[in-house]
């Protein structure tokens, strides 16, 4: 048996409204978000990634480690040229190396990077 019901990720930004914002209109999540706490979870609320502000944040240098990732989401899609078109719509950013074929590395708002991976 398991102790908890589902895990939550907590991701440092400058801005937790503008992450909650993009995770939320890119996964198709119901968002909460204020300059303190930003949180979004899908309809049925088995899952929560918050964003908490953090002052000075420093952006990952992708793909360098000189300031590391600190953390990244890989999301499932069926068609990346479909879906890459989508997430610049919303405000990902695509960094110039690409290290794979069946992935692709954005930038979020905040600079971390996230790959949208063929499911």
């Amino acid at each position: 048996m398991a102790i908890a019901m589902y895990p939550s990720f907590v991701i440092d930004c400058p801005d937790p409204v503008v992450l909650a914002r993009f995770y939320g209109e890119l996964l198709g999540w119901t968002v909460k978000a204020d300059e303190k706490w930003g949180e979004i979870r899908p309809e049925d609320g088995s899952n929560c990634i918050c964003f908490q502000p953090v002052k000075d944040f420093n952006a990952p240098a992708w793909p360098s480690q000189d300031a590391p990732q600190q953390m990244h989401l890989d999301v499932m899609v069926r068609d990346l040229d479909e879906a890459e078109a989508e997430v610049l719509a919303i405000g990902a950013t695509k960094p110039d190396h690409q290290p794979g074929t069946t992935f692709r590395v954005f930038l979020d708002p905040a600079g971390h990077p996230f790959c949208l991976c063929v499911d």
